[in-house]
């Protein structure tokens, strides 16, 4: 450094901190931030997810099957038939993905009335939420119905166009055609995935612009209807009363949160080490499942547990950013439904985790063991993707690099091509 110079933070120049941040901002200024935020996050979690399930099930795996990859080997097989599937989507146009809304409702609603059909309905935890139509796989229909009903009521909202000044048409006909999947969701005891669907249709509500006492009434409702079928049922009550303590009835309803916390604190700040926990040996129930963040925080401490908070922050924020920067009504309803969704099931899962919340019974998205769930997680992360290409300047910004990418393969060829002459000419002169 010469004598006129002098040190960054002297001279007034920006501080390090200050360039990072001017570094980020720029970085979001791009026109496919939200594109690429939305594929990492989702992708990471993705990923780490299949580490947690094969870490967390080996155990059980290996008690039940005789191998240590049973649930790995059928997560992964869902994943695989998910991922084609996922970028079909991405790449879909809003009008495309507006025609499927009706039709995946239609569907999503018959499968889930399927389930009271004796024979074709399973019950697995108290809930009848699953369909068995033979083979080595279920269906869980409330999964695909949370998709359905957002694509489905975005293109409605978006249809109705100035319509929706008048409050009749912000209710009419979304709001009974929406609680009527809820009512079929309850009706098979899930009130778990109930409470995710009426997030749902809360979110959509909001976003569309209900008036605050018309939103109030909404939430009030929900409120009452949850509050009612917990105290209705004996097995609810009990785990709202015991999350309170889990260790006052730790041998009955406090089990699955006592071992819980169990996990964390045998983890500690740093972890026991991935594919060390004590805890998936059979003591926590759904240690794979709805408990993976457990499982997660014994072996990878409080880095990991924060890394998955981070991933779904900032796929919430690139959710709420695709939804801001556009001015088309379909696209924002969309992707602040497919953000609400994925977040606040998100927050269910961490909370009864955590024992913040009572145990509700929800999978961690991405994350958690599941066919239909993971499925259609992973369907829904392609649409917000396709969704993202809609900010200003994002298709212009991907038929450039479509183009770089076009002109470099051409380059290459070229010089393929000059190395294949040359080659030829050194050959016949000698």
């Amino acid at each position: 450094m010469s004598t006129t110079e002098k040190p960054p933070t002297r001279d007034g120049s920006k501080p390090l901190r200050a360039a990072g941040s001017e570094a980020l901002r720029r970085l979001l200024k791009r026109p496919l931030a939200s594109y690429y935020l939305v594929l990492g996050s989702a992708g990471l979690l993705l990923v780490l997810g299949l580490v947690m399930v094969f870490s967390a099930s080996s155990v059980m795996s290996r008690l039940q099957f005789g191998h240590s990859y049973y649930f790995f080997a059928r997560q992964l097989a869902w994943v695989i038939v998910a991922l084609p599937a996922a970028w079909v989507a991405s790449r879909m146009s809003t009008r495309t993905i507006r025609r499927f809304g009706l039709p995946m409702l239609v569907v999503a609603a018959m499968l889930l009335a399927l389930t009271f059909v004796p024979g074709l309905g399973v019950t697995r935890g108290g809930n009848t939420n699953w369909l068995d139509f033979g083979g080595p796989f279920l269906i869980q229909p409330s999964e695909p119905a949370k998709l359905a009903l957002i694509v489905w009521g975005a293109g409605m909202f978006a249809l109705k166009g100035r319509l929706l000044q008048q409050w009749k048409h912000l209710m009419i006909p979304f709001v009974p055609v929406a609680g009527a999947v809820v009512a079929l969701t309850i009706g098979q005891h899930d009130l778990g995935t109930a409470l995710v669907l009426m997030a749902i249709v809360l979110t959509l509500l909001w976003v569309v612009g209900v008036p605050t006492w018309l939103f109030g009434l909404a939430l009030g409702v929900v409120g009452v209807v949850g509050a009612y079928f917990v105290a209705a049922s004996e097995n609810r009550m009990s785990r709202v009363v015991s999350f309170l303590d889990p260790f006052a009835d730790f041998a009955g309803t406090g089990y699955q949160a006592a071992n819980s916390i169990y996990a964390f604190a045998t983890g500690g700040w740093w972890g026991t080490g991935l594919g060390a926990s004590r805890l998936k040996w059979g003591q926590l129930p759904e240690a794979h499942t709805d408990f993976i963040f457990s499982i997660l925080g014994e072996e990878l401490g409080l880095p990991g547990a924060l890394m998955v908070l981070a991933l779904f922050f900032t796929l919430g924020y690139a959710g709420i950013r695709i939804a801001m920067r556009t001015d088309d009504m379909f696209t924002r309803l969309a992707a602040a439904g497919i953000t609400g969704w994925l977040v606040v099931q998100a927050i269910i899962n961490l909370g009864s985790v955590l024992v913040v919340f009572p145990v509700i019974g929800v999978p961690l998205p991405l994350v958690s063991y599941g066919g239909a769930s993971m499925v259609v997680a992973i369907v829904a992360v392609g649409i917000l993707m396709a969704l993202a290409k809609e900010e200003p300047g994002a298709r212009e910004a991907l038929a450039a690099r479509k183009e770089a990418r076009r002109e470099r393969r051409r380059q290459r060829r070229e010089l393929a091509r000059s190395a294949g002459h040359r080659f030829i000419q050194r050959r016949n002169a000698g």
